[in-house]
């Protein structure tokens, strides 16, 4: 008999908003794509990463777990601990055929490949960034050899190797869309969903943008016009406050808008999400093409977002406004899942691991603290509940010497955030302050609730912590 579990594409953009898709509610984003994948799935218009920075919130989406939870809490490790185990990892042991082409980012990477752990991948394809700055393990780099291409003269090193707007030109364009890491990525999972085999199969895709720096072909940006772009959620008395929270890390310092040329940034940041957007439609087209569509999930998510110049920042840290900590995840499965339903239930992207476990037939492990979302997928399960509160972390992700601790708590009304050792934290009304602008921390009208909502969140991380051995005594 035929092995009917489903196959599994998993597309994980890096450093997405939640807000960047055109059916979702963004009238600016060009997202034909995922906008048809919104209309023949389940999107979770309220879910939450549980770090607003790469390694951490990877290392917990592919476990179920929080980062704290399993001591991966920063970018830049030297490994990845041995003891956990990824769900790609469980999925292959169970017979499926696991596949990578992209960013895994468990570890850090700057001397070539991160060290891998058990991932259960049997293809992989890396490309941790696309930029020509280490000799070995670029299989992106070597892609490009193979196009006649030298991978120097296409892909320029920054100084800082993020930030920055690289506004392109008919006449001095970055990387054109054929050479581009986003096209390789695709190629690469055609590759891999080509190739012959007995069982199901996962392939988790995992191109860099639109990670900054923001550097889109010309051939998206003039696609865009910044003049017409709405601009970041700002206002004059963001400047203070972030003032307020200058020893708490982030990659820039906060700017009015028209200091960082934040439409230009905007436009350049809808121009990468574009063309992600017409890779991922090409594996969606493949996949029906071929009948394999009937029997495929297709995952859409992101590690976490970006500031976009809301509240004058561009780029990550620790801060966990919605553009950072909200992401986008779209879930489809014609004629198994729901269709056109966006679900406004809390969720986090801990329950990604054991949703996927549990689609494919697999017990969910008693450990896991993500919570399986096949009830509301199928329709088993009302959509607009899964959890009462969802929370983020931030601790010491940039190991810089601050060393700057922070926790977020959001249940359906408040959002309650600490940056622990400072004294110092927000609170945010998001029924009536949807875009965070005023902080109640220090309001005498809300320090009940606060009270109330550090008790919950001390409660929240205190559950969160790893226990230790398991116990094989009852004392």
């Amino acid at each position: 008999m035929a092995d009917r579990r489903p196959n599994i594409l998993w597309y994980c953009a890096d450093q997405m908003r939640f807000d960047a898709i055109g059916a979702l509610g963004n009238p600016h984003a060009h997202t034909p794509n995922l906008d048809r994948l919104v209309g023949e799935g389940v999107a979770f218009t309220s879910a939450y990463c549980q770090a607003p920075i790469c390694t951490p919130s990877r290392a917990s989406f592919l476990t179920g777990k929080y980062p704290s939870t399993i001591h991966v809490n920063t970018n830049g490790n030297g490994y990845f601990p041995r003891q956990e185990t990824l769900v790609t990892r469980r999925l292959a042991d169970a017979g499926y055929d696991c596949g990578l082409v992209g960013k895994l980012h468990l570890a850090g990477a700057a001397n070539g490949r991160e060290p891998r752990v058990d991932d259960g991948y049997r293809y992989f394809q890396y490309s941790h960034a696309p930029r020509d700055n280490w000799s070995r393990g670029h299989d992106y780099a070597d892609w490009l050899r193979e196009q006649g291409v030298e991978p120097s003269a296409v892909l320029t090193v920054k100084s800082n190797l993020f930030g920055d707007l690289m506004e392109p030109s008919p006449e001095q364009d970055n990387v054109p869309p054929h050479l581009h890491q986003t096209t390789w990525c695709t190629e690469k999972a055609l590759e891999f969903i080509g190739e012959p085999r007995d069982g199901p199969w996962l392939l988790s895709v995992n191109p860099y943008d639109p990670h900054p720096p923001y550097n889109p072909p010309w051939e998206y940006y003039r696609r865009f016009d910044p003049d017409a772009l709405p601009g970041p959620h700002f206002r004059e008395s963001d400047l203070a406050h972030q003032a307020k929270l200058a020893a708490i890390d982030f990659q820039t310092r906060p700017r009015r808008p028209e200091e960082i040329g934040a439409k230009k940034i905007q436009a350049a940041y809808y121009a990468m999400v574009e063309q992600i957007d017409e890779q991922l439609g090409r594996l969606v087209d493949h996949l029906d093409r071929t009948g394999e569509r009937q029997n495929t999930v297709i995952l859409f998510s992101t590690d976490h977002g970006e500031a976009l110049g809301d509240h004058g920042l561009t780029q990550k840290g620790c801060r966990f406004f919605d553009g950072l900590s909200r992401v986008p995840l779209i879930w489809s499965w014609p004629e198994r899942f729901a269709s056109d339903l966006r679900s406004d239930a809390l969720v986090e992207l801990t329950d990604v691991a054991p949703t996927l476990l549990e689609l494919a037939g697999l017990r969910i492990p008693d450990e896991t603290q993500g919570r399986s979302l096949r009830p509301i997928l199928v329709g088993e399960a009302p959509p607009d509940h899964h959890r009462e509160f969802v929370r983020s972390e931030c601790y010491d992700a940039f190991n810089r010497p601050d060393r700057t601790f922070g926790t977020m708590y959001r249940d359906r009304r408040w959002k309650l955030i600490i940056y622990h050792g400072h004294e110092i934290g927000e609170l945010y009304d998001m029924e009536r302050d949807p875009f965070e602008f005023d902080s109640l921390w220090d309001d005498p009208e809300h320090q009940a609730i606060k009270l109330e909502l550090l008790r919950k969140s001390f409660d929240a991380t205190v559950r969160a912590m790893e226990y230790g051995p398991r116990r094989v005594m009852p004392y």
